[in-house]
């Protein structure tokens, strides 16, 4: 160790104490490796479900908003993810151009309209019905099932303890928070702080 090191703390021992820990857990393919860019003059794209004949198709005419990772256990995700990744965008730049007539709604009783397609289970939008919803006029989706790049990164890690009811172990999840943390996802047990302010501001202008 150089004498500068010594003194103001640096070199190896520095770098070894900043060099990420838990890159051998796994989140979700599209933040594994770090999160992607963002390309500020993004304008859309189409998502396509994972069928190789007839695939439903989506257009989003817009950039999305507060992508996150989720943990809840009714958002869809791909084989071997521990995490879904969603994001919301207006529900008027939100259109089933090629073969709607493969989606159902999952869950008919949830708030959260999931339409997926009945070959495949991808989830291609989720609306909300509701007027009264706080989140009436957004949709739900999955940036990760377009071929472009430069959608909205995820910021946030949502209902992160909602995954043990997925069955992930609770042993895990020391471990799991120290992954979301390194690759800049904060982890909460609910909507991040944005998010829970947007309803409580709803329910107070309601009531």
């Amino acid at each position: 160790m150089g004498l500068l090191d010594k003194f103001f703390g640096g070199g190896a021992d520095q770098a070894a104490a900043s060099a990420p820990r838990y890159t051998h857990v796994k989140i979700h393919p599209q933040v594994d490796n770090g999160i992607p860019p963002v390309n500020p003059s993004f304008a859309g794209g189409t998502l396509s479900c994972k069928c190789s004949s007839k695939p439903v198709k989506v257009s989003v005419g817009a950039q999305t908003a507060h992508n996150h990772v989720c943990g809840c256990t009714k958002c869809w995700k791909p084989s071997g993810a521990t995490f879904s990744q969603i994001a919301v965008v207006a529900r008027d730049q939100v259109a089933v151009t090629e073969n709607g007539d493969k989606l159902d709604v999952v869950d008919p009783s949830a708030a959260i309209q999931r339409h997926a397609c009945r070959e495949c289970g991808v989830h291609m939008y989720g609306r909300i019905e509701n007027t009264g919803h706080p989140f009436h006029g957004l949709d739900f989706v999955h940036t990760e099932l377009s071929d472009k790049s430069g959608w909205a990164a995820p910021t946030f890690a949502a209902f992160v303890s909602s995954i043990i009811e997925s069955g992930v172990p609770p042993e895990r999840m020391d471990e799991i928070r120290g992954r979301l943390t390194e690759l800049g996802l904060t982890p909460y047990d609910c909507l991040s702080p944005p998010l829970m302010d947007a309803i409580a501001t709803h329910v107070a202008k309601s009531n």
